[in-house]
């Protein structure tokens, strides 16, 4: 590995911290880019796209303000620094992380050259209204993950599931490879009818797809996998049976989510989630991104800096103001005005990507000279 912190041309804090939410003992977290030695950009045998491990992250501590030295000191440093391409590419589709790193205050800036302050200096050519779909993406997994901790806080599997559970034997009545082949040929027809949106990008083909399930609605009431089945010209009992095989393993696989869970959840996230009903600190960020998502898609401006905005609102979401209903109820009108308000967006559909391309050229001359 070259030498990561010789290379590295911007490096921000993020998270919390960004944001102006942390608390004290908040952990430090770190984003940035580096632009590898020319060898690794013209050769073959080595590749740089991000580190993200613990320890290649550490040579970048002394770079801290002091306060972020000591919490660091008791706990790590955690982060990721990527190639300039992937980072470039990441925000070009609108990543809520790569826009924090460059839309972040000056003050959270711990390390910049002239090669990273040129990117700064050229993020609004990032904004378009992929925006609306990044950052409400980013808030509905954060919904999905509350609802699944809420369930298992208020109905938690207390058993393995059992393949009685699902009417099937003890023992799998087909052969391994042929239920493995017939599930390959179902996925490869629903492959089949998925919109080839590619070259739309992820934002705009995400739209797309929302759009027209939302459109079809009761046409896409029957499951997509029997149908499938159906299609390929499988028996109605075969296809059956293999439904209840894939029933059987999704459940059993959330059972072994859920332990896992159990095992490794944070206590004072465990506290908050006993205490509230829900995990607060995910409804703040739910709450942050789709505001976000809302100001961008209004005013082309993003906000990363919540201190002097909504910072003690959100807060305060976070200690559990907001019952779990109040929070599912603000989550659906704000999804709903979002979509509504993204139509008279005054950004450009997508970035200019051979902009881009060129800026990002440029910059890797620049550092490689």
């Amino acid at each position: 590995m070259f030498d990561l912190r010789a290379h590295t041309h911007l490096l921000v804090v993020a998270g919390s911290r960004a944001y102006g939410l942390h608390r004290p003992g908040s952990d430090v977290d770190v984003k940035g880019f580096a632009v590898p030695p020319r060898s690794w950009l013209l050769g073959f045998l080595h590749r740089f796209e991000q580190v993200d491990n613990v320890a290649g992250i550490a040579v970048f501590a002394d770079v801290l303000s002091e306060a972020e030295q000591a919490v660091v000191r008791d706990t790590k440093l955690e982060g990721s620094v990527y190639g300039l391409a992937k980072f470039v590419r990441l925000a070009a589709d609108a990543n809520p992380h790569m826009l924090d790193a460059l839309f972040c205050r000056d003050a959270e800036v711990r390390l910049c050259t002239p090669v990273g302050a040129a990117l700064r200096d050229a993020r609004d050519l990032f904004l378009s209204q992929r925006c609306r779909d990044s950052f409400g993406g980013y808030a509905r997994a954060q919904l999905k993950r509350i609802r699944t901790h809420r369930r298992w806080l208020l109905t938690p599997p207390t058993d393995a599931p059992r393949r009685a559970d699902f009417d099937l034997p003890e023992h799998s009545l087909m052969p391994r490879e042929q239920l493995n082949a017939a599930q390959a040929a179902i996925r490869k027809q629903l492959d089949r009818w998925e919109l080839d949106l590619d070259g739309l990008g992820k934002a705009d083909s995400q739209r797309v797809r929302d759009e027209v399930t939302r459109v079809l609605g009761e046409q896409l009431a029957h499951d997509r996998y029997v149908v499938a089945g159906r299609a390929i010209g499988l028996d109605d009992n075969f296809v059956d049976l293999m439904d209840r095989e894939r029933r059987y393993r999704a459940a059993r696989a959330e059972f072994q989510q859920h332990q896992r869970w159990l095992r490794e959840r944070n206590a004072d996230r465990a506290a908050l989630e006993a205490a509230h009903g829900y995990d607060t600190k995910h409804a703040a960020h739910l709450v942050r991104l789709l505001r976000m998502a809302l100001e961008i898609v209004r005013t082309g401006e993003v906000h990363v800096w919540r201190g002097d905005l909504d910072g003690d609102e959100l807060q305060a979401i976070r200690a559990g103001a907001w019952t779990y209903d109040a929070l599912e109820a603000w989550a659906e009108a704000t999804a709903t005005q979002l979509n509504a308000e993204a139509r008279d967006c005054p950004l450009p559909r997508r970035p200019d990507l051979e902009a881009l391309e060129a800026l990002t050229v440029r910059l890797t001359e620049e550092a490689l000279s």
